[in-house]
């Protein structure tokens, strides 16, 4: 496909195109009701959660560093740390409301992706139980989960407001992994992998460069200040991970990755950096506005795994 088709699917949206990416300011779930059936091969996103933390109450009382549903850590070795979303701050009714958003969300993806596309979706210890079983229930196929391995600095805190009281107690273990779930739009019924690959270019996931198929486990770093300096924004994820994602997710290293929750478009941003096509939905519009300058700059930097340089890919 052209980059000329990721024109099309801007529809009347403000949008920006970046060689192979393109970016949208839209709603995902209004943008997705425009685009045709089976037009993305795969979707890698780390979305908000649709329920209070981007409410415009609480982003302003992050930026005033009074809280709310946002942890406001102290500094830590002289390092201020990001806000975090503090969500056991979720009652029933909320955590309710998020399984019914990523239904609503998963039926839309299911319709857009192509049959045999998979869906790596961001989450953590905390909620990944209600989310991934709300997409199950949308219609996307489980397929496990990928382990990033990371110390996150999230939980490990004393009980709040009587951490003198109880020195020796924690609200919640240290968090050491994060997981992502990994889903797959199901194959046609009587298709085979084999065959879904030859019709839609999906089905299957990429393996590494070196033959050694893709693991579900993958050591990661903390988002690198270089990284955190082009793009602040409270959840970014490394390059070093994100490309990972990007080369596996395409099996026969072509067709189209989307990103519904762009956010500041690093996900995008690894996609360009990996030649391949990929279009970002961000509906915050600084963000939007961030990702203009964030893609490409966070795409032209040189990023080490496991000692070399990016995955010393033939890429796409």
């Amino acid at each position: 496909m052209s980059p000329e088709h990721l024109d099309e699917l801007a529809f009347d949206y403000m949008s920006e195109r970046i060689e192979t990416v393109r970016l949208v300011q839209a709603d995902c779930f209004e943008w997705m009701t425009r685009v045709p059936d089976d037009t993305f091969h795969g979707v890698i996103t780390d979305p908000p959660y649709g329920v209070k933390e981007y409410e415009h109450e609480q982003i302003k009382k992050r930026d005033a560093g009074v809280g709310g549903i946002w942890r406001i850590p102290p500094a830590f070795d002289g390092h201020k740390r990001a806000p975090l979303p503090r969500f056991t701050a979720l009652n029933a009714r909320e955590r309710k409301l998020l399984a019914e958003f990523f239904t609503e969300w998963a039926q839309q993806i299911d319709r857009v992706l192509r049959p045999g596309g998979h869906v790596f979706i961001a989450s953590n210890a905390y909620l990944s139980q209600v989310v991934f079983a709300a997409l199950v229930e949308g219609g996307l196929e489980f397929r496990g989960e990928v382990i990033r391995l990371v110390r996150t600095l999230r939980g490990g805190d004393r009980p709040k407001n009587a951490e003198t009281e109880f020195p020796n107690v924690s609200s919640l273990p240290r968090g050491g992994y994060e997981p992502w779930g990994l889903f797959r739009k199901p194959l046609p019924p009587g298709m085979k992998v084999s065959d879904c690959l030859r019709e839609f270019q999906t089905g299957g996931l990429r393996r590494l460069p070196d033959g050694n198929p893709f693991s579900d486990v993958i050591p990661s770093e903390r988002t690198p200040r270089k990284e955190r300096e082009i793009a602040p924004h409270p959840s970014l994820k490394p390059q070093s991970f994100l490309r990972q994602l990007v080369h596996v997710a395409l099996p026969l290293g072509q067709g189209i990755l989307l990103d519904p929750f762009m956010g500041s478009g690093s996900t995008i941003a690894a996609a360009l950096a990996c030649g391949a096509q990929a279009l970002g939905v961000e509906r915050h519009a600084p963000y939007y506005e961030l990702s203009r300058s964030a893609v490409p700059a966070l795409a032209a930097l040189t990023v080490k795994q496991n000692g070399r340089t990016q995955l010393e890919l033939p890429l796409f």
